[in-house]
């Protein structure tokens, strides 16, 4: 099959890779129809995660037509149409069956640091992703679902991680009526949690990012208030200004280990790599919060520290709430959603891009190119 893979920082091309075959009675095969670069994908491309190795294939969003199954595999047939979720879970460990799929026990070697994820380095269990033809899919009779009736392939796309990650990020965000909310990062999961807050109550969205075409684009689909801080001289005093000099009842860092705004976290943390990428956005947000309030760390970052005001934290009296999204315990809210038009996730993707040409797709995307807001991956077009 022909496949991504990466060839070190800021290298990645297409490639002829063996066919993935089933290795466990409970494995699928998917043919790939729909796959997305992730901006989280943009961090293993610039080699900012812990043992990423040559060879790999990224992509954790998938959707595709199942090929073949495993002889356990009683829930899914040659021939469904799928999306596969980007957390490989069990579905009956000790995490799973508290609805923790984020942090499943059985489907990685570093279960202490993460769950396994698809295509997201060895780290996470080393798991090829589905920017590819093909994809393995572990535990195929929990993880992947059937399309359901009315939910589109560009939409079920999306629900395979944007959508219920930006959802989430939302509900940890402890959302009281009328409460204000600030995210930093107007990209794709900032975006759906701008307007995924608003379910939740919010009586004030305020977006924060330093790029004016993702910023239109969050105002009108958020709604949301916008900030582009390269026009602020204190990010943080400004957030505290614009609320009265409280600061914000929840703040949700959306941005995560490549976050720009501080020269000092730019160094440290991405390009001497003495902390897990730069920890700005998680510095802002603590600063941004108000006595009280609510810190959302839904951003990817590294298992080794980052520089942190922890201090800011325990004497503010901040809750801290951080996790890998669990996809399949929001997937049937998010269904409903989506087909009552309350959330339009294909709305979001701008770029569909053969897989032949991904190399121009992480170009464009790192370098936020051509107003690139989410790009898709289509393993099998001219």
């Amino acid at each position: 099959m022909r496949a991504m893979a990466y060839r070190g920082p800021f290298r990645v091309r297409v490639e002829e890779k063996p066919d993935p075959k089933i290795l466990h009675p409970n494995d699928a095969i998917i043919r790939v129809t729909r796959a997305a670069i992730c901006g989280s994908d943009i961090h293993l491309y610039h080699g900012l995660m812990p043992d990423l190795r040559v060879g790999h294939t990224f992509g954790h969003e998938s959707v595709g037509i199942v090929e073949e199954v495993g002889p356990e595999v009683d829930n899914l047939k040659p021939g469904d149409k799928v999306l596969v979720p980007f957390n490989i879970c069990c579905g009956f460990c000790f995490f799973c069956s508290r609805g923790l799929y984020g942090n499943c026990s059985n489907s990685s070697p570093n279960a202490s640091a993460s769950a396994g994820i698809y295509g997201y380095s060895h780290t996470c269990g080393g798991y090829d992703g589905g920017q590819a033809q093909y994809l393995r899919v572990p535990f195929a009779n929990f993880g992947p679902e059937k399309v359901p009736e009315g939910i589109s392939d560009d939409d079920a796309l999306l629900l395979t991680d944007v959508v219920p990650t930006g959802y989430h990020a939302a509900a940890m965000a402890d959302i009281n009526e009328g409460d204000s909310i600030l995210i930093l990062g107007a990209g794709p999961i900032g975006i759906i949690a701008a307007r995924a807050a608003w379910l939740m109550g919010a009586g004030r969205v305020v977006v924060m990012d330093h790029l004016d075409y993702r910023l239109d684009f969050v105002a009108s689909y958020g709604p949301a208030e916008t900030i582009n801080y390269l026009h602020l001289k204190d990010p943080v005093v400004y957030a505290k200004k614009i609320t009265g000099y409280i600061g914000f009842d929840a703040v949700i860092d959306a941005v995560g280990l490549d976050a720009a705004g501080n020269a000092m976290q730019t160094i440290t943390g991405k390009q001497l790599l003495l902390q897990a990428g730069s920890g700005n956005a998680l510095n802002w947000a603590i600063n941004s919060c108000r006595k009280g309030g609510t810190v959302v760390l839904i951003g990817v970052y590294g298992p080794p520290f980052n520089l942190a005001p922890i201090g800011s934290v325990v004497n503010k009296g901040l809750t801290i709430h951080a996790n890998q999204c669990p996809v399949k315990r929001h997937l049937p809210r998010l269904y409903e959603h989506v087909r009552n038009g309350v959330i339009k996730p294909s709305e979001i993707i701008t770029h569909r891009i053969p897989l032949d040409d991904i190399a121009d797709g992480y170009r464009i995307f790192t370098s936020k190119l051509e107003e690139c807001i989410k790009p898709m991956v289509l393993p099998n077009a001219a």
